[in-house]
């Protein structure tokens, strides 16, 4: 099982209409955009990416620290609707990295989960970015797809629970307690 782990410096960019999509937002003042865009730099130096070169293939992983979970966990807790754009902020920002190194996932709108293989979880160790017991990313904020694009829906690990998948329009931003199941 070889593996090699290539650090990758990440230039997102500011995509207001990325994020009004995923905050579900038909509208950001101004003033918001501003002080997102100050909290957008500075959460920058906390985003990582990684070239994951296994022998089952190569993915991108790209995450944010657990000081960004740390800090919209707190602004959810003064107030939730702030902390919901926050959340949805970190969001745009995994996958603006992720639109940087892979155009055709923008494209594409989605970036297909793999199936790991024992490579895989070990370079992901290496990366500092381990699968949980659960079988999800050890970060909140993360993103890993292979890497090039090698296609949608069709080769995601998770497409029997996407609602994207499934044809049905939902946001991408679920409030906890508020999960809705698959229609069958």
């Amino acid at each position: 099982m070889a593996h090699s782990v290539r650090k990758l410096e990440p230039t997102p960019y500011f995509d207001l209409e990325l994020l009004m999509t995923v905050s579900g937002e038909t509208r950001v003042g101004g003033a918001v955009t501003e002080r997102f865009m100050h909290l957008w730099e500075k959460w920058i130096p906390n985003l990582q990416a990684r070239l994951l070169e296994t022998d089952s293939g190569d993915y991108l992983a790209v995450w944010l620290s657990r000081e960004v979970e740390e800090e919209v966990d707190a602004v959810w807790a003064a107030s939730p609707s702030e902390g919901y754009l926050h959340n949805a902020l970190a969001q745009v920002l995994c996958m603006s990295a992720v639109h940087g190194f892979i155009p055709a996932v923008e494209d594409a709108g989605c970036a297909p989960s793999p199936r790991p293989g024992e490579d895989l979880r070990a370079a992901l160790v290496e990366a500092g970015l381990p699968y949980t017991a659960s079988e999800t990313l050890s970060r909140r904020y993360a993103v890993l797809t292979p890497h090039p694009f090698k296609g949608g829906c069709e080769i995601c690990r998770m497409r029997e629970a996407c609602p994207k998948a499934q044809g049905v329009k939902k946001h991408s931003v679920v409030l906890p307690g508020f999960e809705q199941p698959l229609e069958e």
